[in-house]
């Protein structure tokens, strides 16, 4: 199963679209998107517009990939739960974000090994297909578990804790 989620601030359809597009490509029927306000209705998706947070962690848990918008919270996730997670930042220039912090955390984050970046649309689907078919590496994308000091660390240094004490790993 794949799990695709744009978190649930604002729709990111250029995402969701993509992801369908590539589903409807490939004849699969096993995708999970959370799609928040979306106007987009996928075809080949199935659609949870919103979802509790151990309904989130048990998809993530769960899935053989997950897709995302560079949200802190689904990165940091897949990284707890050793899935490997494509990632595109929402952009201020297409109304997708008010700023272009999305930008920053995938310039700070792209070296760790889950952490695959699709800067545009078109890279969407050759990553999935990359993601999909390797199970170790893929062009600077290593499958395996993060290790708690490194969750820590980022937990840590993204909420101004440099000791990251305060933030017990799940």
């Amino acid at each position: 199963m794949i799990f695709v989620t744009v978190g649930t601030q604002l729709p990111f359809d250029r995402l969701v679209m993509a992801v369908d597009a590539w589903a409807r490509a490939r004849k699969r029927s096993d995708i999970i998107a959370q799609t928040g306000t979306s106007l987009y209705a996928p075809h080949s998706l199935e659609v949870r517009p919103f979802l509790r947070a151990q309904e989130f962690r048990r998809l993530v848990g769960d899935c053989q990939l997950l897709v995302a918008h560079a949200g802190m919270g689904s990165i940091l996730t897949a990284l707890d739960l050793g899935k490997p997670i494509l990632v595109m930042p929402r952009r201020a220039d297409l109304s997708e974000h008010r700023n272009d912090h999305q930008l920053a955390t995938v310039a700070g984050l792209a070296h760790i090994s889950q952490v695959c970046v699709a800067d545009h649309v078109e890279a969407i689907a050759p990553a999935m297909d990359r993601l999909l078919a390797q199970e170790h590496r893929v062009d600077g994308c290593r499958r395996g578990v993060a290790s708690s000091e490194l969750i820590l660390a980022v937990r840590g240094f993204l909420l101004g804790d440099k000791e990251g004490e305060t933030y017990a790993s799940t």
